[in-house]
């Protein structure tokens, strides 16, 4: 009993020193705010696991480590300002029942939630909103279950893409999984959103591989495949999983892969006959063998053959073949004869020290470096995308090219498909973009200058690019990946929490697919409870917020 009454003491301290700091944190001339917010506190508290207590894991800004958790996932310093909104608290769950108590309070106190698990969000749409809100950080819960018998694993969704590919490596040296090439990216973002990567040619998208998850639901209620049924399965595998509800795990099915494999990365500039290299590639990459895939990166540099600064565009050849390299060198020889492949040019190596190399980290580096969850470098950044179904002449090309040199800061990357993305139907999940599209667009830019102005300098000038590339990419509608988001494309919120079907984004992300998500929207969350700026919205006669 005694020890009874001390634990209850402390709780009560704690409570009255979170209440305090409460009040110090936010303008108490709004009271009818202070006073939901206290009471969502005090929910919380009240609505936890008693053997998981909760108070540990929250963080306000009159915290001195508020600042700290915040900004350790912002990956986007564009929304890193001073002037950036900032959520009223921070929750690092570090158990489910976290997770279920931040659900059922912010419903009862009708409060946005926002949920982050790796920070890799172009518009930062998981910790910006325009609305007062809170951030649920999933970065405490990253377990991994590797089991090499099944070839199966349970991931949590806090855990990054490194961490995922170090562990199954640990356990096997002929297995990994299709996913994206920046180690630190987050699995739940990177999963639910559909996720690629330089295997997808062979083994599909990240979603495509998905056999199971574990969501909590708009009620609180934990769910996995069965108990969620498969409209919802479907809808988490490549839909957004931030509109329906807070995925907590997925089970992933591992591939197969050699012990050796081989890369390479070869630059071109125009002088050196990229024009005809780069058109080749067009034709050729979506249909090579599906173990080779070949990205192409396409950027504006000093030219080597003028001393007075002219500028030219490389174009660069990143390359993954499951094979060794003999094998690769006769494919390139028969297939894509131009590039001039060379034995010097090509990489033996683990599939786990290939992850190294497309992550631009030198290939010898102590495999642990796949832990490290902070990324190399941070910058101001802007993203848009686009898909090509069909070749683009040469004229164009070179037309493009120009107008690369005028703009000088925007990349592209060109990732091809074929292989087995033309071979799972358009309606298998969420994600549409199947058989019909050649490669992917992504465009680039990124700037160290802080402030409005620099942004609106280097975000004018992607979108300058992206409009010129009009005539040569998708069209009716003009499609984009789920996964680089882009409010240029149009949002849903009007600033006041209410939503109506758009669809202008949701079209361009999902196409045909965009309706049935709406639908199991509307089933599973009718209250619109899971939202942002770009979530699938529910159809607008049964939305309980107008």
């Amino acid at each position: 009993m005694a020890i009874l009454r001390a634990v209850l003491a402390v709780t009560m301290l704690s409570m009255v020193l979170l209440s305090v700091l409460w009040r110090a944190t936010f303008d108490l001339g709004d009271q009818e705010d202070l006073g939901d917010q206290e009471t969502f506190l005090q929910c919380l508290v009240d609505d936890s696991h008693p053997s998981y207590p909760i108070s540990s894991a929250i963080y306000i800004p009159q915290f001195s480590s508020y600042s700290s958790v915040l900004e350790s996932y912002i990956r986007n310093l564009r929304f890193n300002e001073t002037w950036t909104p900032k959520p009223f608290l921070i929750l690092t769950a570090l158990h489910q029942s976290h997770i279920q108590a931040a659900i059922v309070c912010a419903r009862k106190h009708d409060l946005q939630i926002k949920i982050r698990s790796g920070g890799h969000d172009y518009e930062g749409l998981s910790y910006v909103s325009s609305v007062p809100f809170f951030l649920l950080d999933m970065f405490n819960l990253r377990s991994i279950d590797v089991d090499i018998g099944n070839e199966t694993a349970w991931v949590q969704t806090g855990a990054t893409l490194g961490e995922l590919f170090y562990r199954i490596a640990e356990k096997s040296k002929i297995h990994g999984f299709p996913a994206g090439v920046c180690p630190t990216v987050g699995v739940g973002g990177h999963l639910s959103g559909a996720g690629y990567g330089n295997m997808m040619r062979k083994y599909g998208l990240s979603a495509d591989n998905i056999i199971d998850a574990l969501l909590i639901d708009a009620n609180g209620r934990l769910l996995d495949r069965k108990s969620m049924g498969e409209d919802l399965f479907w809808a988490i595998r490549g839909g957004g999983g931030a509109s329906f509800g807070v995925i907590l795990a997925y089970k992933i099915k591992l591939v197969r892969v050699p012990e050796k494999v081989t890369v390479f990365k070869v630059g071109k500039t125009l002088e050196e006959n990229a024009t005809d290299i780069v058109d080749q590639w067009q034709h050729v990459a979506n249909k090579l063998p599906e173990e080779l895939f070949i990205r192409l990166a396409l950027d504006v540099v000093n030219s080597s053959s003028q001393s007075n600064g002219e500028k030219t565009v490389r174009a660069s050849f990143i390359s993954l073949f499951l094979g060794d390299s003999e094998s690769l060198l006769y494919i390139m020889n028969e297939r894509f004869p131009k590039l001039g492949l060379s034995k010097s040019d090509c990489i033996e190596a683990s599939w786990l020290q290939s992850v190294l190399f497309w992550a631009e980290i030198p290939i010898e580096t102590e495999i642990n470096i796949l832990l490290d969850r902070s990324p190399q470098t941070l910058v101001f950044l802007k993203r848009k995308s686009d898909y090509v179904k069909e070749p683009i002449p040469k004229p164009g090309l070179e037309r493009i090219w120009k107008r690369m040199i005028e703009l000088e800061v925007p990349r592209m990357l060109f990732n091809p498909y074929g292989g087995k993305m033309a071979e799972i139907p358009t309606t298998e999940i969420p994600f549409p973009h199947r058989a019909g599209n050649l490669w992917k667009i992504q465009y680039i830019t990124n700037w160290n200058e802080s402030g409005i102005e620099a942004a609106n300098h280097y975000i004018d000038l992607i979108r300058k690019l992206y409009d010129y590339m009009t005539p040569f990419v998708s069209k009716n509608p003009r499609r984009a990946y789920l996964n680089y988001r882009d409010l240029d494309l149009g949002a849903s919120y009007n600033g006041k929490g209410l939503y109506s079907e758009r669809r202008d984004y949701g079209v361009k992300y999902f196409n045909g697919n965009f309706d049935r998500l709406v639908k199991i929207k509307t089933e599973v969350d009718p209250s619109n409870f899971f939202r942002n700026e770009q979530s699938i919205p529910i159809f607008p006669y049964q939305d309980s917020r107008k």
